[in-house]
C-alpha cells in the first residue's frame, strides 16, 4: 500500500515525458492508419498540425506558379448571432454545440497562390469544400448550415509565406438543400407538389407563398485564414481560420441567420 503513491509519480512524470517528446509530431498521420483504425474513431474529421517550433518564412518568386494543397479547416467552434434583447442592443454571437461529430471538416482543399507586388492572393479551385453541419442552440432550436470554402479568393499583404500571412476574402455558400429535397408536406424545388396537400385553393397566399415556392438560395462568407506556423522544409503551415456565412434558409422558407465558425488550419505551399 505505501508504494502506491510513488507508482502513482512515476506513472505522472512518464506520461509527461512521453507528452513532452510528442509535442512535434503530427496530430494525425492518418497515412500510416488504416480503415479499421479511423472508423468510428473521429481521427478522420481531425486535421494535422505543426510543432510551436516551425516558425518558418517561405520566400515567393513573382515569375513562379505555386499552389496551397490538402488545406483542412477542422470547425471546434460555432457561434450563431441572436436577436438583441431589446431595439437599443445590437445582436449577438451566442455558442451553440456542434451536433455533427465526424464529417465537419473540409479537406484536401486546393487552389492557385500568386504574387503581384507586395500581395498574395489565393483562389480555391476544389477539394472536399463542403459539409453540412447542425448546432444546438441554448434554447433548444437547431441551426443547420453548409460550411463552405467553395470559389475562396482571399489575398494578403507580403511577398513571402510566413507566420504573420494573413489571407482573407469571400466565398459561395451553398444552400443546405438541393433542389430534389422534399420537406414534410412533399413540396420540393424540381419534384413533389406546388403546394401543401389540402391547402391547394390556398395555395397562392401570401403566408404560404415562401413554403411553398421553394427557392435554391445561396449566400457569400467571408474567411480569413491566419497562419501561425511554417515548415519552410516541408512547405506545410497551420494555424486558425474564422469564417462568417448565413444559416439555412429552409429553400426560402425563413430568414437566414449569421454563423460564425472557428477552428483549426493546416495545409501545404507546394511549386507547380
Amino acid at each position: 500500500m505505501r508504494f502506491r503513491p510513488l507508482l502513482a509519480l512515476v506513472l505522472a512524470l512518464c506520461l509527461t515525458l512521453v507528452s513532452a517528446c510528442s509535442g512535434g509530431a503530427k496530430a494525425v498521420d492518418r497515412a500510416n492508419l488504416t480503415y479499421e483504425d479511423i472508423h468510428n474513431t473521429g481521427l478522420a474529421n481531425d486535421c494535422p498540425t505543426l510543432p510551436d517550433s516551425a516558425r518558418g518564412t517561405i520566400s515567393l518568386d513573382p515569375s513562379a506558379r505555386y499552389q496551397l494543397k490538402e488545406i483542412c479547416m477542422h470547425p471546434s467552434e460555432v457561434f450563431v448571432k441572436g436577436e438583441p434583447a431589446n431595439k437599443r442592443q445590437e445582436a449577438q454571437f451566442v455558442a451553440g454545440k456542434i451536433l455533427t461529430r465526424y464529417t465537419s471538416s473540409l479537406d484536401q482543399v486546393y487552389g492557385d497562390l500568386t504574387v503581384s507586388g507586395d500581395k498574395l492572393t489565393f483562389k480555391e479551385l476544389g477539394g472536399m469544400d463542403f459539409q453540412p453541419i447542425t448546432v444546438l442552440m441554448p434554447g433548444g432550436e437547431e441551426v443547420p448550415f453548409m460550411f463552405s470554402s467553395k470559389e475562396l479568393q482571399a489575398s494578403a499583404d507580403g511577398t513571402s509565406f510566413s507566420t504573420s500571412t494573413d489571407l482573407k476574402g469571400e466565398y459561395r455558400a451553398p444552400s443546405y438543400r438541393t433542389s430534389n429535397f422534399l420537406d414534410p408536406k412533399g413540396r420540393g424545388l424540381t419534384t413533389g407538389y406546388s403546394s401543401a396537400v389540402g391547402l391547394v385553393p390556398a395555395g397562392d397566399d401570401e403566408d404560404l407563398i415562401k413554403e411553398n415556392v421553394k427557392r435554391y438560395v445561396q449566400g457569400t462568407g467571408t474567411m480569413d485564414l491566419s497562419i501561425t506556423k511554417v515548415d519552410a522544409s516541408t512547405g506545410e503551415f497551420a494555424g486558425v481560420f474564422t469564417a462568417v456565412q448565413p444559416s439555412d434558409t429552409d429553400m426560402g422558407g425563413k430568414q437566414a441567420v449569421d454563423v460564425k465558425i472557428t477552428g483549426e488550419l493546416y495545409g501545404r505551399l507546394e511549386q507547380v
